[in-house]
């Protein structure tokens, strides 16, 4: 992989603007602003009364965007969870907007960065929190959880159904030794794998980092009560877009947008009407074509669904 090449390319940038359907005076948030990619290609469309609200939990995040869009004044930066969406737009005043932006994928600096623990590539101590002001780390989760919480991390959230020769490798490890880095994790989990699952194309590792990322950052829950307000927040045709990179968060957002498009009332009880008050804009997601994974590798498991308020 050329990481070069990955240092910044924000993923389907085309395809997020087209699926947004930017309205020049309309009000956006990106949630997951990262360095600004999705964000400038935005705000481009904008016209000089049009709002962009940038929200990200990771304050090197923060620092970029604001250099990249000082001097702005349609732009409002905010350091805060996306989570924390509703809260952001009551303080700024804002009921509704046009457009909501949800990347869930994590920025590649943070991933190379080494001090952030986030990858099996690169030696670094065990972290993995996009928010750095939280207390629970990758450390903590594998240092100190037990054999069952370890197991329903790798099995539910790693998608690794024989995961407990890891566990228990990791539980032995541990009674010696703190497993501190990224490196002596991924030692571990190669000690306890099969030698013909440490030769596939995918790293042996891959899954299982995943499983603790997901843990730390209690991604899955977030995203639920992310969609448990964000429908509400849209103005009539306003849209939601979000990109997943992994099957659990994408069945979440699937389910999610299925639900609010389809009419709940069973076929046999009289009714004239319901009324459904979203439009599923891709009845199949859309992924990157094979000119973006070529230039950027990360791109390959994203997905983007989207979603408009009638």
């Amino acid at each position: 992989m050329n990481r070069r090449n990955n240092q910044h390319i924000p993923v389907l940038l085309n395809e997020v603007v087209a699926a947004m359907q930017i309205q020049p005076n309309g009000i956006y948030v990106d949630c997951t602003a990262g360095l600004g990619g999705h964000s400038q290609a935005l705000l481009n469309k904008l016209g000089s009364e049009g709002k962009l609200i940038c929200i990200d939990q990771d304050k090197n995040s923060i620092q970029s965007i604001k250099q990249l869009f000082a001097g702005d004044q349609r732009v409002k930066i905010i350091h805060d969870d996306f989570i924390s969406i509703q809260h952001v737009l009551d303080d700024l005043k804002i009921k509704k907007v046009d457009g909501i932006l949800l990347d869930l994928g994590v920025s590649s600096p943070m991933f190379d960065d080494p001090k952030r623990g986030f990858s099996y590539h690169h030696e670094g101590k065990l972290d993995m929190r996009m928010n750095q002001n939280q207390k629970l780390d990758a450390w903590l989760i594998l240092n100190k959880y037990d054999a069952k919480q370890l197991n329903f991390i790798f099995k539910y959230y790693g998608e690794i159904r024989k995961c407990k020769k890891v566990t228990d490798a990791i539980i032995n490890f541990r009674k010696k030794h703190e497993i501190n880095t990224t490196t002596q994790l991924v030692e571990i989990i190669k000690s306890a794998l099969p030698p013909k699952q440490l030769h596939i194309k995918k790293h042996p590792a891959r899954n299982y980092f995943q499983a603790i990322r997901i843990a730390v950052n209690d991604e899955l829950n977030k995203l639920k009560l992310f969609l448990s307000k964000a429908f509400g927040l849209l103005n009539k045709y306003g849209r939601l877009v979000i990109i997943t990179f992994h099957s659990l968060e994408d069945r979440i957002v699937k389910q999610a947008f299925i639900k609010k498009t389809t009419m709940r009332i069973p076929k046999e009880v009289p009714v004239l009407s319901e009324q459904i008050d979203y439009l599923l804009i891709t009845k199949h997601p859309i992924i990157a074509n094979q000119e973006e994974v070529t230039i950027n590798h990360r791109a390959r498991s994203a997905k983007l669904r989207a979603i408009e308020r009638k």
